[in-house]
């Protein structure tokens, strides 16, 4: 597991893994501990997206929007995730968006994804929905 959080690889605050997005991919099945806002799940969804977590992203994309099932591409080097904006989305809110920008590599090229995701909350649980 690494030392720094994959979701804060660009912050200059660099919290261990454990401290941040670990518990939350520990906790997700039995619902043990869980993102209290939608940033936080957007962030452990890409720390789950770098450590190759298929399950735990199944597990928090909402029922309406989640495939079957998800191939991750291992050969794709995610380097940093960028957060640009968030709406609503904190603890006592049912809806929230996240605007952001994931970085990666693969080889000598590189790239980014920018997205504006769509999440809720049901039952005290984040789920993302969709993005633009």
């Amino acid at each position: 597991m690494p030392a720094t959080c994959p979701c804060r690889a660009l912050d200059e605050h660099k919290p261990s893994y454990a401290q941040c997005c670990q518990p939350f991919h520990l906790g997700c099945q039995d619902k043990t501990v869980l993102p209290e806002t939608a940033e936080a799940l957007m962030r452990s969804r890409y720390s789950a997206f770098v450590l190759l977590l298929e399950q735990y992203l199944l597990d928090t994309w909402h029922e309406s929007t989640r495939p079957q099932d998800l191939q991750l591409d291992e050969e794709l080097e995610w380097t940093g995730l960028e957060i640009i904006k968030t709406r609503s989305g904190g603890a006592q809110a049912s809806r929230g968006v996240v605007e952001f920008a994931a970085h990666y590599g693969r080889g000598a090229n590189a790239g980014s994804q920018h997205e504006v995701s769509t999440f809720v909350k049901e039952d005290g649980a984040w789920y993302y929905v969709d993005a633009l």
